[in-house]
């Protein structure tokens, strides 16, 4: 069990840690190169910024790729922690720099929570940031046991479904999930740069859907790439070969020529079928609970775009509603289902009741099975 941590990095995922495991009682230890985020940081309640008199269970290295081996090096010398692990979204340079250089390869184990936002620093630091989100560990061939099991218990105090992988099997994988996504996320967002203010009035909602996450810090998204350049590359490559295909056929359907043209619909339609068609495949997503929200709603013409338009003022999207439900073989009012976290389903249910409209806020349980934990140390 972790009674005291201390967390290196008071940025967005550093502060998260923090604030889930201040809030489970466990003693936070903050350090920060930057007195201003360490200060916010601590005035938010994730710590305190007063150094440990004695060794922690656990230092969380919430630095850059690059950094990992480093601070790591450094804060084992000052004797920081019983036990290391890190948060960067590469593992296999940093696990060949953390074995070549740091004093005790086998108290450190590489992590990296699948969870963000597109705003950074400790202000845009949530306790709550890592529920039910898989949080990958990536034991080396030195990692003990108990550095192991530390790095576990962190995971259960924020929340997380813990997942073990080898290093390069997840810097390839995060290189297509996360990395590339990124810069052609970018990249679509730059091309906007320098257009006529026009064009900005005509941004619509799959523009800024597409383009979020390019609003991540730069120079840290500038290390990440680079210390996963090579798995990187490669996903680019074959996105470059897919655009080319892609810009064959959208070319071809301006011309004249009517089997052409044919030809190249029917490569556009199979291309955009195939990318639904990976969408479906995928598991359903581990999200925090899940809760119901039913509206009872007159079959009046422009109540169910009354209800929708208020509920998106409330944060609840038109993705959020499930199929319309009537209660009476379809004789009576119409039923209106919301599904979203727990958390926010019980605003919406306080917001729309304050509202004047009749609702039924009703908790949905999911199966809580543990995952299995493949390739951990023995």
């Amino acid at each position: 069990m972790i009674r005291s941590l201390a967390v290196v990095g008071t940025g967005l995922i550093g502060t998260s840690v923090a604030l889930a495991a201040a809030r489970r009682g466990v003693t936070v230890h903050l350090l920060d190169a930057s007195a201003s985020a360490l200060r916010t940081a601590e005035l938010l309640g994730a710590g305190t910024a007063l150094p440990p008199e004695e060794p922690v269970d656990l230092a969380v290295l919430a630095v850059p790729p690059s950094k990992v081996a480093d601070v790591l090096s450094e804060q084992q010398a000052r004797g920081l922690a019983r036990s290391y692990t890190d948060v960067a979204s590469v593992k296999a340079g940093p696990e060949r720099d953390v074995l070549a250089r740091a004093p005790r390869p086998t108290h450190f184990v590489g992590g990296h929570p699948l969870a963000g936002r597109e705003r950074s620093g400790p202000l845009a630091a949530r306790p709550d940031l890592f529920q039910d989100r898989v949080w990958v560990l990536t034991p080396s061939r030195l990692t003990s046991k108990p550095a192991f099991d530390r790095a576990l218990d962190l995971i259960g105090l924020c929340g997380g479904v813990p997942t073990v992988m080898q290093s390069a099997a997840h810097d390839e994988t995060v290189a297509l999930t996360s990395h590339a996504p990124h810069l052609m996320a970018s990249l679509v967002a730059a091309r906007l740069g320098g257009r006529s203010p026009v064009s900005a009035l005509l941004v619509g909602q799959g523009f800024r859907d597409a383009t979020r996450i390019a609003r991540g810090e730069a120079r840290l998204w500038t290390d990440i790439i680079e210390t996963n350049a090579a798995e990187v590359a490669g996903v680019l490559t074959a996105l470059r070969t897919d655009l080319t295909e892609l810009l064959t056929a959208v070319q071809d359907l301006s011309v004249r020529d009517p089997r052409t043209r044919a030809r190249s619909r029917r490569n556009l339609t199979g291309l955009l079928e195939r990318g639904i068609a990976a969408l479906e495949a995928l598991p359903a997503p581990l999200a925090a609970d899940t809760a119901h929200v039913d509206v009872t709603i007159n079959a009046r013409p422009g109540e169910l775009a009354r209800l929708l338009d208020t509920a998106a003022g409330y944060g609840a999207g038109a993705d959020t509603v499930a199929a319309p439900v009537t209660p009476h073989g379809g004789d009576g009012p119409l039923v209106i289902r919301f599904e979203l976290a727990a958390p926010e389903a019980e605003t919406l249910a306080e917001k729309l009741a304050a509202a004047g409209w009749d609702v039924v806020h009703r908790d949905d349980v999911r199966d809580e099975t543990e995952p299995a934990l493949v390739g951990a140390p023995g």
